[in-house]
């Protein structure tokens, strides 16, 4: 009976456990309380905490994949959702059905302006490069600096799955923190002056143009860049059936019932990957540090092109809407906005900087497609 004991005892997660998995778990938790005291990205950190949490419990077989007759843990089979490339681009149809184009299409400089904020992805490729990464890795590093974690998970499962946990943690966590970090970045870069430019007024845009945009976008886009063609061909779906007006039963589905279902699975799928031996590595402490380096260069490219075009351009164009230029929508246009007003109450930037805020979503799946041509 004592031997039956133990035996059943040697089973138990308590035996098996790790001091790097009780690590790990508390990383987790920790995770979880940001998003919930702090509303640090909630809507992933909280699966992704959770899902880190339960990977580090030894013995649980969530992860195990089938063998033989015995069918595999029920994460092994949702973690194939980010394997098979499903879930970021749904998250971009979503994305695609809730965002408005108008700002954009009505002031297509902008632009250049997302394609600046890209800056930061492939300075910080050749920086992991020369710290020893591999091209694969660097690109997927490198793309953290876009500040989309739907982009950053798409192009990590491709290029180097054994890094997903980290970079996704990365990526989301700079998303999160765009209030934190973008605002003494634009400061820094700007005058007084510049922060205090009004800008004309958009012109509307016709329903016509918001319908042919997204047409046009995609054809462009995917013959130039292939790679590109799984995020840029949903992100614009979702755009066609926003602006349509007959498919609103299914745009309205895209951007709230099934864009929340599939957040809790590629959440947790990403969390799932979290345990101790993939991230307890001083290659995680590397990606945090060039993931935070990547967006503020992407940051500073925008709003370096801001001032050039303020300077260049007949038209009044504020430097900080530059800063919008990455993929945090509609944060970072939030950001440039709240920053203008300080300088002048009645500045009024959101729409303005929702033209590169937009660019920069297109951007960082065109600079993902890129990587991956070249890289996979």
């Amino acid at each position: 009976m004592l031997i039956k004991i133990i035996a059943l005892l040697r089973e138990t997660g308590f035996y098996h456990c790790t001091w790097q998995q009780v690590l790990m778990m508390g990383i987790g938790i920790l995770l979880i309380y940001l998003a919930v005291k702090k509303g640090f990205e909630p809507l992933l950190l909280v699966p992704i905490g959770f899902g880190a949490l339960i990977a580090n419990i030894p013995n649980n077989g969530l992860m195990n994949p089938p063998h033989g007759s015995e069918i595999g843990g029920l994460f092994w089979y949702i973690y194939h959702g980010v394997k098979l490339e499903l879930f970021p681009p749904i998250i971009f149809l979503g994305v695609g059905a809730w965002t408005d184009f108008g700002p954009l299409i009505a002031n297509p400089k902008t632009f250049l302006l997302g394609a600046a904020a890209q800056f930061g992805i492939f300075t910080t490729f050749l920086g992991a490069l020369f710290l020893g990464f591999t091209p694969q890795q660097a690109g997927s590093i490198g793309i953290i600096g876009g500040a989309d974690g739907p982009t950053a998970i798409f192009t990590t499962a491709k290029l180097a799955p054994d890094l997903l946990g980290p970079i996704a943690v990365a990526a989301y966590s700079y998303m999160a923190l765009v209030p934190l970090i973008q605002p003494p970045i634009m400061r820094l870069l700007t005058s007084r002056k510049e922060r205090m430019i009004i800008m004309d007024t958009l012109r509307d845009v016709t329903r016509g143009e918001k319908i042919v945009f997204p047409i046009i976008v995609t054809v462009t886009c995917i013959f130039i860049v292939p790679a590109a063609s799984p995020l840029i061909s949903m992100l614009m779906l979702g755009n066609l059936m926003r602006e349509c007006g007959v498919v609103e039963r299914l745009a309205e589905t895209a951007r709230t019932q099934l864009m929340n279902i599939v957040t809790i699975f590629l959440g947790t799928s990403v969390g799932v990957t979290m345990s101790a031996d993939r991230f307890l590595k001083a290659e995680t402490l590397k990606i945090l540090l060039l993931g935070a380096v990547a967006f503020s260069l992407s940051t500073a490219g925008g709003v370096l092109l801001g001032k050039l075009m303020s300077r260049l351009s007949k038209d009044k164009i504020n430097p900080l809407i530059g800063a919008a230029g990455v993929s945090a929508v509609p944060m970072a246009a939030r950001v440039v906005h709240n920053v203008g007003q300080e300088e002048n109450p009645h500045n009024y930037l959101l729409m303005h900087a929702m033209g590169p805020n937009v660019a920069g979503v297109i951007g960082s799946a065109v600079a993902a497609g890129v990587l991956i041509a070249i890289l996979k």
